[in-house]
């Protein structure tokens, strides 16, 4: 049930912002245990003056290509995971669309399951059986 933001400078393609988009998912898919139907995602594209980091920053160079994934969850996963998800999906990513790892920025947060209405004004991950719902589609 990750949530995904991914930011980036406006100006890429379709097909670039789909690569972007399904290896995100896949590099969620293989290394952290999300179900491949699992996915909500949101792609911001920014003017150069609204998207500002710095250059080399605890990494880079870093080029006008750079993209911030944000990644909300609603359980903890290990650091070992985390670590997995990180070379996975910069290794994905370099593949198609060609982005460069020192233009891939990743951050992870934790939410409680109270937190999360997929709809119906409900806290469908609150219920203790909200696994098996969710893998039959009775949510």
């Amino acid at each position: 049930m990750p949530f995904v933001r991914i930011s980036l400078r406006r100006g890429k393609s379709q097909d670039y912002l789909g690569a972007l988009a399904d290896n995100i998912q896949r590099a969620l898919v293989e290394t952290f245990d999300v179900p491949a139907d699992d996915r909500f995602q949101a792609i911001h594209q920014h003017d150069e003056n609204e998207l500002i980091f710095d250059r080399s920053y605890l990494a880079g160079p870093r080029s006008d290509d750079f993209v911030y994934i944000s990644i909300t969850i609603g359980r903890p996963r290990t650091a070992e995971m985390k670590a997995a998800l990180y070379r996975r999906l910069v290794d994905l990513l370099a593949q198609s669309p060609g982005l460069r790892p020192e233009d891939v920025m990743i951050v992870i947060s934790i939410s409680a399951p109270e937190d999360w209405s997929f709809g119906n004004g409900i806290a469908q991950m609150a219920d203790p059986d909200w696994r098996l719902r969710a893998a039959g589609g009775l949510l």
